[in-house]
């Protein structure tokens, strides 16, 4: 899907846009599409206010962050992704399968570092199997760690995993969901989405799920009480058309949510700028460029609030691809939150991000009261546990 702009769009005033945008009224995607059409640096700047203003209003000025530890599982993977430095064969160098028991030991020394969260995700594994299935093993996977640890809020598998492990075991959507929820997952990464337009995915991932699986899966664990974060992978071979198309299909896959006053709903979106310097050759030649542009990442962080506004409160940049001076830039760009310690970050900095793979809450802390705003920690869906400090 694509907008294209009708001529009455293009002498719409940029401030009568902007004014609907900040004052949490819905915008079209064409006028998204206007929005990221600007050049001029008065403009850039009169986006850049609105959405701050309209941050302020949906959550305020207390900057919040998580404590949790990625775990990336394996790095074994059945796909091809055009834009993926991580995933490996099983015969090749550098692969890596973690058993139960590492997995357990990961997760302890989160919980003794005072994480709340596990985000649990990894490659595609045709291995990754318990007596010839693929459920019953991200089951073992999830008990690993709830059974030791069951105050740890367990975010795993995207809707990409989902769907392999329904398609490895021919079952469906709602059933794996349904017994990984039971086993024990609280929450389902958004991950996995890249752009939901499928002629970006047939070049960028030929072989993942398309965009209508992406949202169907979503939209079941919405309705099995599950929540979901989003995300959009940005600034590769999209246009500013096909990126408000994404933006307008999470924006109605919440609304949908919210209508059925379910608690189960998207709980956050993040930016995931495009990190080519270890990329597969294909797309970096394509691309043209190793690292984030800054300055594109920030008008697109703008207008994604401008244009979820009241669907979506919650607004993250990723430090790991933009260095955390460039997140932190991002909080004035309509970002609340500054994402998670980590610990550790395998599949982005193995495309090459120069931001780090861990982050101590000091250093996010010291970051955001560094721009003059209170810092809060939270949990995964946004509870503060921790009042607001101002340094």
């Amino acid at each position: 899907m694509s907008f294209s702009i009708p001529p009455f769009a293009m002498t719409r005033p940029l401030e009568t846009i902007l004014d609907r945008a900040s004052n949490g009224e819905p915008i079209s995607p064409e006028d998204g599409v206007i929005l990221l059409q600007q050049t001029e640096p008065e403009a850039i700047a009169q986006i850049r206010h609105s959405a701050d203003r309209l941050r302020q209003r949906q959550a305020g000025e207390t900057v919040t962050y998580i404590i949790n530890r990625n775990i990336n599982f394996t790095n074994i993977c059945e796909q091809h992704c055009n834009f993926c430095a991580f995933r490996r064969d099983a015969d090749s160098e550098g692969a890596f399968w973690l058993d139960f028991e590492q997995i357990l030991e990961k997760a302890t020394d989160a919980a003794r570092r005072g994480a709340t969260e596990i985000c649990m995700q990894g490659g595609l594994n045709p291995q990754a199997k318990i007596d010839g299935k693929s459920l019953p093993y991200y089951v073992e996977l999830v008990r690993t760690i709830k059974t030791e640890l069951p105050r740890l809020h367990l975010h795993a598998f995207s809707p990409q995993e989902i769907e392999f492990i329904a398609r490895e075991d021919d079952i469906s959507y709602d059933r794996a969901i349904a017994v990984l929820r039971e086993a024990g997952v609280d929450s389902m990464p958004g991950t996995a989405a890249e752009v939901l337009d499928d002629r970006v995915r047939r070049v960028i991932c030929p072989e993942k799920l398309d965009s209508q699986t992406w949202l169907e899966i979503v939209e079941t664990a919405h309705r099995l009480g599950m929540p979901t974060t989003s995300t959009m992978l940005c600034g590769h071979i999209e246009t500013a058309s096909e990126q408000m198309a994404h933006l307008d299909r999470l924006r109605s896959l919440q609304q949908r949510a919210i209508a059925r006053s379910s608690a189960a709903r998207i709980s956050e979106f993040i930016l995931l700028p495009f990190v080519g310097a270890q990329a597969p050759n294909s797309l970096r030649r394509r691309v043209g460029r190793e690292q984030p542009s800054l300055s594109a990442t920030l008008l697109l962080t703008a207008v994604s609030r401008l244009f979820l506004g009241e669907a979506i409160a919650n607004h993250q940049p990723s430090w790991v691809k933009l260095g955390l001076d460039g997140a932190t830039e991002a909080l004035h760009w309509g970002c609340n939150d500054l994402g998670g310690t980590l610990m550790e970050e395998h599949i982005t900095t193995m495309a090459g991000a120069r931001g780090g793979t861990c982050m101590e809450p000091e250093r996010l802390q010291g970051a955001i009261a560094a721009i003059g705003r209170p810092f809060a920690q939270r949990d995964t869906l946004y509870r503060r546990l921790s009042e607001p400090v101002v340094c």
